[in-house]
């Protein structure tokens, strides 16, 4: 009967650590990580260790140098200099899909302008196109588009009456994040984009359209709700910007959608004052 019973309280407490989440055996012999990790950077170095150089009788042959990448400032350079040629939106949509200088060119469908009114008081930026942007050739026309949608709606406007565009115009692989090399070579078009339009209030939604329009190092959970002023290249007057969440992320958390919608509130009362 001892062993029964104690066969039942293994058992319970078995349960009890499933209950509270504890999935893995831990050993009662404490391991020194510190110790292990400075193991394997002795292993690393001692296999960087430059070895002797071969005799000269069995020297190889010199490879040919390896061809060098053009440095991302001049990449950087091209795209401010083809942006400012752009006076209109049409001339600066012709621009874009010209400019071979940014390698997510190569593996996009189609360069995803912006859609909406050219005169639009509020203008909304995004990070990059989705799949279904990148296939459709327009900004947010996803699920993440059709909450973005809703969210217009509950202030007055929609997408005759906003203007829609994001940071990255070409879809990064795989809706993988765009590398900051890729950010900067699409800087001067967004910028560009953002000045021709000329509106009232910016809604930047995610945590890259934040950073690079108005140089915030913060994340987005602490920039969004405050109002904060983006100076268009130029030197027009500055305009009024407010980071919230990204479409996806609140689909993703539907308890931000509260935050966000006092995002949405503060603007509507700013373009009604």
């Amino acid at each position: 009967m001892t062993v029964f019973a104690e066969a039942l309280d293994d058992i319970a407490l078995l349960r009890w650590y499933d209950g509270v989440g504890a999935d893995e055996c831990v050993g009662e012999t404490p391991v020194d990580r510190f110790a292990a990790d400075a193991a394997r950077q002795a292993r690393r170095a001692e296999q960087a260790r430059p070895r002797a150089a071969p005799s000269p009788t069995a020297r190889a042959a010199p490879s040919p140098p390896a061809p060098t990448a053009a440095p991302p400032s001049a990449a950087t350079e091209g795209a401010a200099a083809a942006a400012a040629r752009a006076h209109s939106l049409d001339q600066l949509r012709q621009v874009l899909e010209g400019f071979d200088g940014c390698p997510l060119k190569v593996t996009a469908t189609n360069t995803v302008f912006g859609e909406g009114a050219a005169d639009a008081a509020l203008m909304v930026v995004g990070e990059a196109p989705g799949a279904d942007e990148d296939r459709q050739g327009r900004p947010f026309c996803g699920v993440s588009g059709r909450l973005l949608d809703d969210m217009l709606a509950s202030i007055g406007f929609d997408r005759s009456t906003a203007y829609i565009t994001n940071v990255v115009p070409w879809r990064p692989p795989g809706n993988r994040k765009p590398t900051p090399a890729e950010v900067a070579v699409c800087v001067p078009f967004i910028e560009r984009h953002v000045a021709l339009i000329a509106p009232k209030v910016l809604l930047l939604v995610g945590g890259l359209a934040a950073s690079t329009l108005l140089g915030a190092t913060e994340g987005i959970t602490r920039l969004r709700g405050q109002w904060r002023a983006h100076q268009p290249a130029g030197g027009q007057h500055e305009i009024a910007a407010m980071p919230t969440f990204h479409p996806a992320y609140l689909l993703r958390t539907p308890e931000a959608k509260r935050l966000a919608w006092r995002d949405l509130l503060a603007i509507k009362a700013r373009l009604e004052a």
